[in-house]
């Protein structure tokens, strides 16, 4: 087993990236930014962290990042030119909400220099026991809501030059509605435009998660114009009557600087709060609104109330103006309210005492504390926060550092107490964040450890690169676990930073599911129980935390939770997990929900249709819908295993009937053959062929023996030929028709989801070409961006078939399916595969397996199965 400080974490260039580098511990997650210091995204439930914590600026000027190098404790971002060099060091403290700075400047220069530190410190930290979804709390100025691409470009400001820069307004046309807003989430106004995310995201909140401003003001509005550098003048004169639940669709447009909007309004019930126009349905949207019986005027984040009421019975001529930094509402050639920066003292207060920095949520219990290493030579409220200067001189060479580090809770003395105590131990904490996670490392390959219920195996072999891409993803899992956010226990999360902060999905978690009943069969067990008992069938997982449904259906669902079940009870040898109580049912009964998913899809035919709606399957490949090979196929494979646990039950009957009903579907599957190692798609209307990765996967896991010898062949072919490119892979082929409609870097030609190497590679095994399958698993590690794998990994089109972690298409930086590429080494090169069909085996489950001229998977954690449970 290779030290942890060997697996993962090179430097690279910050040109290079695609998506900066994350910081997580065992409570939360973050994301660094394009500057020396700053940190977004900070998300340690109850906790979230809006905006950014400030940055750091030398001799005046904030640095840009020149090199990134991630570590799992910690992220290192340098800078140097010909009077400094700057090397920071950001960490996620472990197991604690503290966040840890380490800040070294030398100077460069051959003759000794002043040289001035300033570092800016925010802390704009929210409490939230609720809305902690895919899309989590964030919180604002005036607000609590998630909105990624608002704070994307503030995120943005970040970079060298570019502190100034405008943020308000968010790209692309959005439509102008009278009265009640409808919740942030995709715009389905066009159901054929394909769904890339440049402008909008799912309303994937928690279920307790509520909306502000659901309901419409009471008045009347007419003569609404609109104005600007984009617009061709217009007028809708109306009137139009607004009540509660009116809702009045207008034209879209992009709102950009020098846009005006004028209408007239009367109401004679000022006192009824409610909306009066959004543009767009996005958290950031401009919103006009009555509150109190006054106008108010809100746009990314802030909220400002006009100086003045509303008369009943008058109508006021309105006027909203925006610009690149702020927006304003006149009333009756009156300015009434004007938004500003978001670094203004509006939500968040600090105070500056004893060489601590305090900053209190004046809108939750939220209380935060900066203590510094080093006492800086000024400290002084700046805005919402404060503003520290070191000033040194240093000879030619000579070096000089200083450190902070921010603490956050609900009980301010608590907060500054431990901040205070860190700052003075600083080094050490560090080096304790490091040592700490190096004990993990080595925990998760230790039977009997104190961190796991169970552990992993370790691979031996002369092939480094193999070698490489396997510890990877096991770091991958230890990197994604969190032991505070899961009311079960310890969980392992499925993407972030920027989304999912207590979210696990069902069809990620299948892509390392050998995997997880090796580590933490325990675990798995707890979060399979609580995600059976919840309603699957309509939602792609569950928030652990507050354990409700998130998200819409995914068609895997069925797929993923019978996978899951099959191998926690494979490797655990568990059989009266088969009679625990999930939701009304056992998890036998589920079981038989799950593999017969297939029956209430079917039409007049045999294969299961799986409906029009792309959202529910790959979201962004319009036409991969309806009757895919890729399900069907798996299908054809729960219903085999099911059959396998039926006789291990005595229920050879049932077990006839389930093998008949899987040979069926089989030979359905096989009809959709395209030739050429494509398949088709049927739909209602007809058939199409695409070339899918996830065709490729499913029907080769799941039928490799249902395939011609040929059939295999060109299956080979084609992924080689189509989809393998440099490092990484592409999930669509590059020549499908669909391709320029489909663009997102995870399933799309541009790229692949993190999971489909390993899903490719498992399959090529299967097909009996474990050699490619070694050549691709070799290959991913330079495709991780320093790092490791994340959500979505692009091919860039530059000619030098290169690959690195996407940041485009809302994607993940972090996500826990990477983890395929060590689950294919464990199932597709070494053959282990605990499944229902290992029940009946009378032979030991093996400690060590060898595959031939590869090398040993030792130390394996399986267990054989008691005789069957008369319950089940």
């Amino acid at each position: 087993m290779p030290a942890l400080d060997d697996v993962a974490g090179e430097w690279v260039a910050a040109g290079d990236l695609g998506h900066l580098p994350s910081l997580r511990n065992q409570r939360g997650q973050a994301h660094v930014n394009h500057d020396l210091t700053s940190v977004s995204w900070l998300a340690a439930p109850p906790f979230a962290g809006g905006y950014h914590t400030g940055v750091l600026r030398v001799d005046g000027v904030a640095p840009g990042v020149q090199h990134y190098r991630w570590k799992p404790w910690g992220t290192r971002r340098t800078y140097r030119d010909a009077h400094v060099a700057v090397a920071t060091d950001t960490s996620l403290a472990y197991d604690a909400d503290r966040l840890l700075w380490r800040v070294e400047v030398t100077n460069t220069r051959t003759e000794p220099a002043s040289v001035e530190l300033t570092q800016d410190l925010f802390a704009p930290v929210g409490h939230d026991e609720t809305g902690w979804g895919w899309l989590h709390t964030v919180p604002w100025n005036a607000s609590g809501e998630h909105d990624y691409h608002a704070l994307e470009r503030i995120r943005d400001t970040t970079r060298p030059g570019a502190q100034g820069a405008p943020y308000l307004l968010g790209p692309g046309p959005r439509r102008l509605r009278l009265g009640r807003p409808r919740p942030p989430g995709i715009q389905r106004d066009e159901d054929s435009a394909p769904m890339l995310l440049e402008y909008e995201l799912p309303r994937h909140v928690s279920a307790d998660w509520v909306y502000p401003h659901t309901s419409s003001v009471r008045g009347e509005v007419r003569s609404i114009e609109r104005n600007g550098p984009l617009l061709t003048h217009s007028v809708n004169n109306g009137p139009f009557l607004l009540d509660t639940r009116s809702e009045v669709a207008l034209d879209a447009f992009e709102l950009v600087p020098g846009t005006e909007l004028e209408l007239e309004f009367r109401t004679d019930e000022p006192g009824h709060d409610g909306v009066l126009l959004t543009h767009g349905n996005h958290p950031d949207s401009l919103q006009l609104g009555v509150a109190d019986g006054r106008l108010w005027l809100g746009i990314g984040g802030e909220r400002e109330t006009a100086d003045r009421p509303l008369e009943p019975g008058r109508w006021h001529r309105l006027r909203v103006t925006v610009d690149a930094h702020q927006a304003r509402l006149l009333m009756n050639g009156t300015e009434v309210a004007r938004t500003g920066h978001w670094t203004r003292p509006v939500r968040w207060r600090s105070t500056v005492d004893d060489g601590v920095v305090a900053v209190s949520d004046t809108r939750s219990g939220a209380r935060a504390a900066y203590a510094f290493a080093v006492p800086p030579d000024e400290l002084a409220p700046h805005g919402a926060g404060a503003r520290a200067t070191w000033r040194r001189t240093l000879g030619p060479g000579e070096s000089a550092v200083v450190g902070f580090v921010l603490a956050f809770g609900t009980d301010a003395a608590e907060a500054t107490a431990a901040a205070t105590a860190t700052a003075a131990r600083l080094d050490a904490e560090l080096a304790e964040t490091a040592d700490a996670w190096r004990r993990l490392w080595a925990h998760a390959f230790t039977p009997g450890n104190p961190d796991f219920s169970g552990h992993l195996p370790t691979l031996r072999t002369d092939d480094a690169d193999l070698a490489r891409a396997y510890y990877m993803g096991a770091l991958l899992v230890l990197y994604m676990r969190n032991t505070n956010v899961g009311s079960t226990g310890p969980v392992f999360l499925t993407g972030g930073p920027r989304l999912g902060a207590t979210t696990t999905f069902f069809w990620d978690h299948t892509e390392w599911s050998r995997m997880y009943a090796m580590l933490d069969p325990a675990g798995l067990r707890a979060w399979l129980l609580a995600g059976l008992a919840g309603p699957y069938h309509e939602s792609f997982g569950y928030d652990v935390r507050g354990g409700g449904p998130l998200g819409n259906y995914y068609v895997s669902n069925e797929y993923s939770l019978f996978r899951l079940v099959e191998h926690y009870v494979g490797v655990t040898g568990d059989v009266a997990f088969l009679s625990e109580p999930a939701g009304g049912r056992t998890v036998l009964d589920h079981l038989e929900r799950l593999a017969y998913g297939v029956a209430g899809r079917r039409g007049t035919g045999v294969l299961a249709d799986f409906g029009p709606d792309a959202w529910r399957v790959l979201e962004c490949v319009p036409n991969y819908v309806d009757g895919m090979a890729s399900f069907n196929a798996a299908y054809v494979h729960m219903l085999r295993s099911y059959a396998d646990l039926l006789r291990f039950l005595g229920r050879d009957a049932d077990a006839a009937r389930a093998d008949d009903d899987a040979a069926a579907l089989a030979t359905a599957v096989l009809d959709l053959y395209a030739g050429g190692g494509r398949w088709q798609i049927a739909h209602p209307d007809g058939r199409e062929t695409i070339g899918h990765v996830l065709d490729f996967g499913l029907v080769a896991a799941s039928m490799a023996d249902d395939l011609t010898a040929e059939q295999r062949a060109e299956m080979v072919t084609f992924v080689v030929d189509h989809l393998l490119a440099g490092p990484w892979m592409r999930a669509l082929s590059a020549d499908d028709p669909i391709a320029p409609f489909s663009d997102r870097p995870d399933h799309g030609a541009g790229g692949a989801f993190g999971a489909w190497p390993g899903v490719t590679a498992y399959g090529l095994a299967k097909l009996g070409r474990a050699d490619l399958a070694v050549g691709l698993l070799g290959r991913t590690p330079q495709a991780a961006s320093g790092g490791l794998w994340g959500q979505a990994m692009e091919l860039l089109a530059d000619g030098t078939d290169r690959a690195r972690v996407a940041g485009r298409g809302v994607a993940n930086r972090d996500c826990i399916a990477g983890a395929a590429i060590a689950e294919a080494v464990i199932a597709g090169l070494f053959g282990v595969e605990p499944g229902f069909t290992a029940l009946r085996s009378t032979i030991p489950h093996p400690d060590t397996v060898t595959a031939p001229d590869l090398g040993t998977l030792e130390n394996l954690n399986l267990r054989r199965a008691p005789e069957p449970v008369g319950a089940c």
